[in-house]
């Protein structure tokens, strides 16, 4: 046996060296460590020195991998497309997600990479002849920056010109009626609002410069209202509630003569009006551009409806959504868009074949079996009620469907 004496000198001795060791480490803790300096610019890849054709915007060169599964912010060869360029000098026609595009892998990290420039006015917006520079951190993760702000030339005599707006998050053009009109009617207001009762001339339809007849309109003349066209029923998929009804923009009406019925002149149309269209206050104009983000919190919807009716949703078609300002949703909210999974029969429990017609059991005894969602796309919330929101799908891998899923990406 050993002695106590043995044992106790056993302990002063491992107590020591424990106590050497944190020193050495308590040591090493204090010196201070040297500032890394940021890497010079350097590719990802050897694909990624070229650049977009000097006849392409970003949109129309990046656009092509907004639909890539999600990656991790932290993972710079997961974040960064193999083919972005080191400088880009941004376009008329470019959009803030075809830049984030030419980019990125996923467009809606490009908050998590955009270097904001304090010396910038409004440093999230990006103009026409500025030039983006992408680099690396001390830490690896990449970051792209104002490299050079565009510069505004004045000739000799010294006549100016407007300078150009800054570029839209998305195509401006998609989403415009939707931006500065209603787009989500109440009951109440389908039931209240004056409504178009006849075209003069007696056109069964009505375009630019065909003038319609009124009912229930006060408003004096030159005044200017918006005429929707009333179409799909939202419900819920959840609680079956009616959430509202689908308000597609047709043209704007400027009364010509009040009374009961009024005479108003179409202008500006996007389709044709019919009888029974509705009359509105136009919205306040809303602006276009506004931050890409993830949600702020959970969120799981459903697409309720294809905005004019199609049956197949492809890329720059709107949607609408069962989720909105109540669950987190806010303009420039990204979301995935998953492929609602089919149901199949399985045949083949227990080792064979139970639907066979030689064994005398029916298919209507097979369990059903859900298949697992697939990625379709990607929608970008641009407009949002409290329990609505209109998307743009800005990427699309797959056909999108009503019913199908919206989710975090």
């Amino acid at each position: 046996m050993v002695s106590n004496q043995v044992l106790g000198a056993r302990a002063a001795a491992t107590l020591a060296v424990l106590a050497i060791a944190i020193s050495g480490c308590s040591h090493l803790r204090r010196t201070p460590e040297p500032t890394a300096a940021p890497a010079p610019v350097a590719s990802v890849a050897p694909a990624a020195t070229a650049t977009a054709a000097p006849d392409m915007t970003a949109t129309e060169a990046g656009i092509a991998a907004a639909g890539s599964p999600a990656a991790s912010a932290t993972d710079a060869p997961a974040v960064v497309n193999p083919t972005a360029p080191k400088h880009y000098t941004v376009k008329r026609g470019d959009t803030l997600w075809g830049i984030a595009s030419t980019f990125l892998r996923d467009p809606w990290l490009w908050p998590e990479v955009w270097i904001i420039n304090p010396q910038v006015p409004n440093p999230h917006l990006i103009y026409p002849g500025d030039t983006l520079a992408l680099a690396y951190g001390a830490d690896g993760r990449p970051q792209v920056s104002l490299e050079q702000a565009g510069t505004v030339r004045l000739d000799p005599r010294l006549r100016s010109s407007a300078l150009d707006s800054a570029i839209p998050t998305v195509p401006y053009a998609a989403i415009a009626a939707f931006l500065s009109r209603p787009t989500l009617l109440t009951a109440d207001q389908i039931r209240s609002a004056p409504y178009v009762l006849a075209f003069r001339d007696m056109h069964q339809i009505a375009g630019s410069g065909n003038e319609v007849y009124v009912r229930n309109l006060t408003a004096e003349e030159n005044s200017r209202f918006s005429v929707m066209h009333v179409s799909d029923q939202l419900r819920d998929p959840d609680d079956g509630a009616v959430l509202g009804y689908v308000g597609i923009y047709t043209a704007t009406a400027l009364v010509q003569r009040s009374g009961n019925p009024a005479k108003a002149l179409l202008i500006d149309p996007a389709r044709e009006t019919l009888q029974g269209d509705r009359l509105l206050t136009a919205d306040q104009q809303e602006p276009a551009n506004f931050v890409i983000r993830a949600p702020a919190g959970e969120v799981h919807g459903r697409i309720l409806a294809v905005v004019n009716g199609t049956e197949l949703v492809g890329q720059y078609n709107i949607v609408a959504i069962n989720r909105g300002s109540r669950h987190g949703l806010a303009p420039g909210t990204v979301l995935a868009v998953d492929a609602a999974g089919d149901t199949t029969i399985d045949l083949y429990r227990g080792g064979k074949n139970i639907g066979d017609s030689t064994n005398g059991v029916g298919t209507s005894f097979a369990p059903r079996v859900k298949l697992p969602d697939e990625r379709a796309g990607t929608a970008l919330v641009f407009k949002v009620f409290d329990r609505v929101s209109y998307a743009l799908i800005v990427g699309a891998s797959d056909a999108i469907h009503n019913g199908d899923v919206v989710h975090n990406p």
